[in-house]
Formats: C-alpha cells, sequence, structure tokens
C-alpha cells in the first residue's frame, strides 16, 4: 500500500488504459453475443454449433493468442488492438452462452401467457422474455467483466497490460510492493466495476425488486397485534 499511495498518478493512468483494454472488449462482445444468441437460441443446430465453437475459443490460451493475432490482423505485436480483439472473442464466448442461459430461464408459463394474450413472437421477445432474462444476463455479464479485468493483465507480458505492469516490473526490480499494489488495485477495481453492475441490473429490473421485497414480506414473522409476539 505505501508504493499505490506514492504513486497515485501513475496509478490513476495505468487504470484508465486496463478499464479500457477491458471494458471495450465487453461493449463489443454484448453487442455481437445478444443478437446472435437470441437468434440462434430456438435452433438447435445453430445453439450448438455456437456452444461448441465458444467454448474452443475459451481454451486459447490468451498470451497465445495476443501473440497470434498479428499474423492475422495488420496489427504490429505491440499494439492495444491485439488485447481488445482477442479479450472480444473472449467475451463473446462467454455472452453468447449468458444469453442461452438467460432465455431458458424465463418460465414458460409467462411466454405461454404472453402468447395467449395475443403476442407475436417478436413482440413477446422484446417485451417479455428478454426483459424477464435480464437478472441471469447481468449475472454473467458480471463474471465476464471480472474476467477480462484480470486477463488484461497478462497483455503486461507482451508490454500491454495496463495495471500489469506493475507486475512484470515489479519482478523485473525485485520490488514486492510493486506487485502487491497492483494486485490490490487490480482487485479493488474489479469490485467497483461489480457492483456498479449489479446496480446497473437491479434498476432495469424494477419487478424483480418488488418480487423480492414481497417474498420477504411473505417469509417474515407474523407479529400478534395485541401482544407483539409471533405467532
Amino acid at each position: 500500500m505505501h508504493y499505490l499511495i506514492h504513486h497515485l498518478p501513475a496509478a490513476w493512468v495505468l487504470t484508465v488504459i486496463h478499464l479500457r483494454l477491458s471494458l471495450v472488449p465487453v461493449l463489443a462482445g454484448l453487442a455481437i453475443a445478444l443478437p446472435w444468441g437470441v437468434l440462434t437460441w430456438r435452433n438447435p443446430v445453430l445453439r450448438r454449433l455456437t456452444t461448441v465453437t465458444a467454448s474452443l475459443v475459451f481454451t486459447i490460451p490468451s498470451l497465445a493468442l495476443f501473440v497470434v493475432l498479428p499474423l492475422v490482423i495488420p496489427t504490429r505485436i505491440l499494439d492495444e488492438a491485439n488485447v481488445i480483439v482477442a479479450l472480444t472473442l473472449y467475451t463473446t464466448a462467454l455472452l453468447v452462452r449468458a444469453v442461452f442461459e438467460a432465455l431458458d430461464a424465463v418460465p414458460r408459463q409467462v411466454r405461454d401467457a404472453a402468447s395467449a394474450v395475443g403476442y407475436p413472437p417478436i413482440t413477446r421477445l422484446l417485451k417479455v422474455e428478454l426483459p424477464l432474462s435480464i437478472p441471469v444476463l447481468v449475472a454473467g455479464l458480471r463474471v465476464v467483466v471480472v474476467t477480462n479485468i484480470s486477463m488484461v493483465s497478462v497483455g503486461a507480458v507482451i508490454g500491454i497490460g495496463g495495471l500489469g505492469t506493475w507486475f512484470t516490473e515489479g519482478y523485473q526490480a525485485d520490488k514486492s510492493d510493486q506487485i502487491v499494489a497492483g494486485i490490490v488495485t487490480i482487485f479493488v477495481l474489479a469490485a467497483i466495476i461489480d457492483v456498479l453492475i449489479m446496480f446497473a441490473g437491479r434498476l432495469a429490473t424494477p419487478w424483480d425488486r418488488v418480487a423480492r421485497s414481497g417474498r420477504r414480506r411473505l417469509t417474515a414473522p407474523l407479529k400478534d397485534p395485541i401482544v407483539g409476539g409471533s405467532r
């Protein structure tokens, strides 16, 4: 912590880089995974193919992908685009499965009720299924974001990695306090972003908060209005 306190300006600069490298792939991956997941969700063949492909992508070591990408796309080895593209692939692979699970979690009775009142499939998807799938999707998104924040540090091995550079520099200079400062900062950063996403998910699902509060009231012990004791 002593190192972190005395290097706050550097920590801020590295944190901004770290956030850019970790959150831009999340936005890009979500923009790809959400529509593709919705389109392939009801198609057994495409869904299975997508799941297998996503699993294969996620088995590729991140460091190897960072190094190989310049041979595939026109970038230099020390280009941030390598990290962003690689993490976008990982993010898409994780999120597309989260989309499947989120849509699967919508109760069949709700779908049947929406169809019974006359909702066509597209309207039912947009007004019923997608909104109700938000809690599960947000849970998957939280996992992806925390994973990305940690994986960005691997990019420091090739000279790109935001706060991960404190790991490599601390190791090379034998400064354990610098390494600890990097670990603490990344942990705090991941915790803050995770909490923000959690609260954003709750704001997007007010009906879920009402349902939880209703369940708490139903499970709370009943009080006797006369003696004030529990029945």
